[in-house]
């Protein structure tokens, strides 16, 4: 008897054991393809411990999961984009482990790493594989030539692993936003010396950082992130304009947007940190720089014009534009703004963020506020300042002979001998001449 129960215990502790070492379980892959790369993320029941490596001829990468038992059936996942050919299991070289490869079409380098439960999202491991031998058109920078087209980032919020807020009716931003976003840009595209450049151009997630760097490489004269607003109740409703303040958002809403884009971030799971101190160094650095004034200066003044052009065609939440620390605005060298287009947590906005007719109107009314502000001052050497001859400027609170040098590329003393100024001093709706540089 005493034999019997001493084996019972043994297979007791074996299987205890066993189950322990594949405690880990593979519920799904989803598969985000974009311009350059692809993204692969694996849903799992527990955080992974991995390793993985190149092979070649045929191009793959093959991972191996510890402590993982048999889980989803491979053949099921849905392929998507031209870089992963398949996902199959192999033989691993452990027993309690679970070897993965992916079949590639080309060669390409990875980056892998894990994520913590981010609702609605349990434990990930996330895979970006970057496409060596993909020449991406969307990202190819503008020449600097005579006569440019002005170049107009336009940014569609969230995406991929990151849908956004979501309505009541299952609506998710991030296809709200993408689909405004390319109506913009169609308008745009007809407009004679301007250039629309989508950051994102389909359903995959771009890392808050990079928006600004890829707005960068196009050179864009103007960075516009259009959004979906969202908050805890459903009453909120109507839309609003952001630009960037170097302080916590001070009213509700903006905290929520702040709060929303972190939430985003680790959603997204993008490999980079917003906040880090490097890169606020640097920010505290460009503020010097009269580039950040240029660039918060247009934002302000863009930032109206598209306020008063929203409250034609929809409810307004805030009738002035309005401030928060946010990763996509802070570029210091390029003009940026965030729009909410509505809140798609209100059953209605919900509902008309959706229908076509309303996101046309909004693209058109973006489009008039961007076309306007730029035939009143358009940056010399682009076509618009060719086609918009003879400009003038009504100064503004806050303005001041720097700041307005900075904005239009001339120095202070033509400002001034243009304009026969004896000193520094502006009067508030004084019109200034400004003289080609």
């Amino acid at each position: 008897m005493k034999k019997n129960r001493l084996a019972f215990y043994v297979i007791l502790i074996f299987c205890f054991n066993f189950s322990a070492f594949a405690s880990n379980k593979i519920n799904s892959v989803r598969i985000w393809p974009s311009p350059d790369s692809t993204r692969v993320v694996f849903d799992l029941s527990e955080k992974p411990t991995f390793s993985y490596f190149f092979l070649t001829k045929p191009d793959r990468l093959v991972l191996d999961i510890l402590n993982t038992g048999k889980g989803l059936d491979l053949n099921s996942v849905v392929l998507k984009g031209d870089l992963v050919k398949k996902i199959r299991y192999s033989t691993p070289k452990e027993k309690n482990a679970r070897r993965i490869v992916i079949e590639l079409n080309n060669k390409a380098t990875a980056n892998l790493f894990s994520l913590l439960p981010t609702s609605p999202y349990g434990d990930r491991l996330v895979i970006d594989i970057n496409n060596e031998g993909a020449v991406s058109n969307a990202y190819k920078t503008v020449a600097d030539t005579t006569n440019r087209d002005l170049v107009i980032a336009i940014d569609a919020g969230h995406g991929g692993e990151d849908p956004g807020s979501i309505g009541a009716k299952g609506h998710y931003e991030k296809k709200v936003t993408l689909q405004i976003a390319q109506k913009l840009n169609n308008i745009l595209a007809k407009e004679k010396g301007i250039k629309p450049v989508m950051i994102r151009t389909g359903d995959y997630y771009v890392g808050l950082n990079a928006r600004s760097e890829l707005a960068r490489k196009h050179k864009a004269d103007l960075l516009v992130s259009i959004h979906a607003d969202a908050f805890t109740s459903p009453q909120p409703r109507g839309a609003s304009v952001w630009m960037l303040s170097m302080k916590r958002a001070n009213t509700e809403i903006g905290r929520w947007i702040e709060q929303k884009e972190k939430h985003s971030e680790l959603l997204g799971g993008a490999a980079e940190i917003i906040g880090d101190t490097q890169n606020e160094r640097y920010l505290a650095k460009a503020l010097l720089d009269m580039s950040m004034e240029h660039s918060i200066a247009t934002s302000f003044d863009v930032s109206n014009k598209v306020v008063k052009e929203l409250k034609r065609v929809t409810k307004l939440h805030k009738t002035q534009p309005q401030t928060a620390s946010l990763a996509v605005l802070k570029s210091p060298d390029i003009p940026s703004i965030l729009v909410e287009t509505g809140f798609i947590s209100n059953p209605s906005e919900e509902k008309l963020l959706n229908q076509r007719e309303h996101q046309t109107k909004l693209a058109t009314a973006l489009y008039r506020a961007i076309t306007q502000y730029f035939r009143t001052n358009p940056p010399d050497g682009t076509l618009y300042a060719s086609l918009y001859q003879g400009r003038e400027y009504t100064v503004r609170k806050g303005d001041s002979l720097s700041v307005l040098a900075a904005r239009y590329a001339v120095s202070i003393s033509e400002l001034k001998k243009a304009n026969r100024l004896k000193n520094d001093s502006l009067r508030i709706g004084q019109t200034l001449k400004i003289p080609q540089s």
